[in-house]
């Protein structure tokens, strides 16, 4: 069976992601700065070979793959299983606000425990074998094929520690950039990397999740494709 290449983008900024706030599954709009992103996105893959575009069902997600989508005269394909991880009774909260309220479910989320649900919400483990399932499918059933995966900084992190065999307790130490794109190759073998939080297209105008453990970065991330 022949590779899929695989575009892998994060949705543009919100006001939450500036913010600081757990957004999960609720349904935030693209910010003013989210929607010059997801236009530059466009217009650097305008010339990309791309046959579909994925997408989770959530408007962060669906307007920035849009764009994605538009030069190519494709529809985008939703799917809510590329929706971002179910952070429960925290969605809308600032991490110092779970870190007041539920010091317990802090620890152990700084602690990446993989099988800390929050109450209402989802795993490291469910989020991971769902998000690699849903993008395996996709990728088998373009096989030869360039498909564009458009969803949130949890799929993302999913996907690197697949192409890279990182635990999913290890610490995150690289970018997941807002509107950044990523390019993995998927083959009967599983993900592989080829690049990584290529950004070039932005010009400065990213900007990631300060302050909330498990999105920001330990250590610069500098390759990229």
């Amino acid at each position: 069976m022949e590779s899929t290449q695989i575009l892998a983008i994060r949705h543009g900024e919100t006001a939450w992601n500036r913010e600081g706030r757990l957004q999960g599954h609720l349904d935030l709009p693209l910010n003013a700065m989210g929607m010059r992103q997801a236009e530059r996105l466009g217009a650097a893959l305008a010339e990309h070979a791309i046959d579909a575009v994925y997408a989770s069902d959530l408007a962060r997600a669906a307007v920035t793959a849009r764009h994605v989508a538009a030069p190519h005269g494709l529809e985008v394909r939703h799917d809510t299983r590329l929706r971002e991880r179910a952070f429960g009774v925290h969605e809308g909260k600032l991490w110092a606000e779970v870190e007041a309220a539920f010091p317990e479910d802090a620890l152990r989320w700084r602690r990446r425990d993989p099988d800390f649900e929050p109450s209402g919400g989802e795993s490291l483990t469910a989020l991971y074998a769902r998000c690699i399932a849903v993008v395996s499918e996709l990728a088998a059933a373009h096989a030869g094929q360039t498909i564009a995966i458009v969803a949130h900084g949890g799929v993302l992190d999913c996907l690197y520690r697949a192409a890279t065999r990182i635990d999913l307790q290890a610490p995150r130490s690289w970018v997941l950039g807002n509107a950044s794109i990523n390019r993995l190759l998927h083959s009967p073998q599983g993900f592989s990397l080829v690049g990584w939080n290529d950004d070039h297209h932005l010009h400065g105008l990213a900007l990631d999740d300060p302050g909330v453990p498990g999105f920001m970065p330990t250590a610069p991330q500098t390759a990229k494709a």
